[in-house]
């Protein structure tokens, strides 16, 4: 009884966080009026950092943050399923493996190809390929980050 409770508290402990982000994920990715969101936001403030700046750069600030919130998220989102996968006690010293990093990307690139595909069936949204290369990018970007500073830290 005690080893299954420590089970579930260690199941909820790593796999709550990375399912919990994917959630989110899933529900930005449901929202067809995200881009129209963001640009409510993003459009007035480049209008007062750059007045000068003509409508269509304007959108394309707005398209690199967006492209850039993409990174960020599956950065956070493969740092997450890592975590879940290596399950580290705290003052944990294994060495780095790159068993976990190769496994949380291939988690991050086959959630980034649900994502797009789920967002085909989202009216005013369409899947596409160059977002899932992107995701990916991502993930393998918070990675490589947490390896390096893993190493800094000489955590490895």
């Amino acid at each position: 009884m005690v080893c299954t409770v420590r089970r579930l508290w260690l199941y909820i402990k790593y796999w709550l966080p990375p399912l919990l982000w994917m959630s989110l994920i899933f529900l930005g990715s449901a929202d067809r009026a995200s881009v129209n969101r963001s640009s409510r936001i993003l459009e007035p403030l480049f209008r007062w950092l750059f007045p000068e700046m003509s409508d269509a750069g304007i959108g394309t600030c707005i398209l690199i943050v967006r492209k850039c919130a993409h990174l960020t998220e599956y950065a956070f989102f493969a740092i997450l399923i890592w975590r879940a996968l290596r399950q580290h006690p705290p003052g944990d010293h294994r060495p780095w493996s790159w068993r976990e990093p190769k496994w949380a990307l291939l988690i991050v690139f086959a959630y980034a190809c649900l994502d797009e595909l789920h967002q085909t069936f989202v009216p005013g949204r369409q899947g596409a390929i160059q977002d899932v290369l992107l995701d990916t990018l991502g993930g393998a970007f918070g990675l490589v980050l947490l390896w390096r500073m893993g190493k800094l830290f000489k955590r490895w």
